[in-house]
């Protein structure tokens, strides 16, 4: 099979498009012909060697993508011609996958291979965080770092879909255009004194706060009403100041931390939160841009493309 392989780490040029063998299924795994693979930073990051990776060089990245069953490995549940999907199997950036069953996610007719690989990661992030992470109430005022990004965007949409009212913060005036298409009610750019702007709004300050920026945490802090709560998610601005518990107790306020993978913890629960997710797309509740597509070959310009941070969209591989 061919696969998107680096066998050491640096920029985009370390990419190779190489032949290699198939992968050896375990009794416990399906094969999947990928049919559409989610890019991510995290992707980014492992080429840089600064992430988590499992497997020895030629590495293979990628996490997320659909396809169909091509060899279903005396397992019961599943049958050749299936069409599946993951979140959370490592060497996606190849043309057969081999996927362990507690991971596979059924694939409703309704959903393009490419959607799946577009939403799931994003998706289910954004899921976790309004109704985990915060549980979202009908009339809250949520505000979204990052809101054009793909969580972000995601994460506009089902808060207001739980009867939020969103306010977000972009660096662009073009991807605020993004944001308030998505369905927020306001959108302040980071170069403006955005504090002021957003008081201005809720003069008490906001509910909720999700931080995927780090740096910015402080801030984040300032704009949250006493007794209200920042969900720090992430870290795209670098690394967060450190927080004093003595204002934490003096404003009763709460700081949650947010990863994904404490709440995949099991077949069931990946089935069930994707289906929800799933539901919502089909019903029109939650709606997607269409991505941006690459050849699996064309991995470099993808890479590229991600990181020129041009893009407001979900960028996916085509094998």
């Amino acid at each position: 099979m061919k696969a998107l392989t680096f066998s050491s780490f640096g920029d985009s040029a370390v990419l190779d498009y190489i032949e290699i063998p198939n992968p050896q299924l375990k009794s416990d795994e399906i094969l999947v012909e990928m049919k559409a693979i989610g890019l991510n930073f995290a992707d980014v990051y492992r080429r840089k060697g600064n992430y988590h990776l499992k497997g020895n060089p030629p590495f293979i990245a990628g996490y997320e993508g659909a396809g169909i069953v091509v060899d279903a490995n005396n397992n019961s549940d599943y049958k050749v011609g299936d069409r599946v999907a993951f979140a959370d199997v490592p060497f996606a950036n190849a043309e057969l996958v081999a996927v362990n069953i507690n991971h596979v996610l059924p694939l409703p007719e309704a959903i393009s291979f490419e959607t799946a690989a577009s939403i799931l990661l994003q998706g289910l992030t954004a899921h976790y965080l309004a109704i985990d992470s915060h549980k979202t109430a009908k009339g809250e005022t949520v505000l979204i770092h990052a809101v054009a990004g793909g969580v972000g965007q995601f994460l506009t949409q089902i808060s207001k879909l739980l009867g939020a009212n969103v306010i977000g913060l972009t660096s662009s005036a073009e991807k605020a255009k993004v944001a308030i298409e998505q369905g927020a009610d306001h959108v302040f750019l980071y170069n403006q004194d955005w504090k002021s702007e957003l008081f201005k709004v809720v003069p008490n300050g906001v509910d909720v706060v999700y931080d995927s920026i780090g740096s910015t945490l402080t801030e984040s802090f300032e704009v949250t009403k006493e007794c209200g709560q920042v969900v720090f998610f992430g870290m795209a601005g670098g690394d967060p100041e450190p927080v004093n518990p003595r204002m934490l107790m003096d404003t009763s306020k709460t700081l949650t931390g947010g990863d994904l993978w404490s709440y995949l913890n099991s077949k069931e629960e990946r089935i069930r939160r994707a289906d929800q997710l799933f539901n919502w797309i089909i019903e029109g509740k939650v709606t997607l841009s269409t991505p941006t597509s690459f050849r699996l070959s064309e991995g470099k310009l993808a890479h590229d493309y991600l990181e020129s941070r041009k893009s407001t969209g979900k960028i996916i591989l085509i094998p």
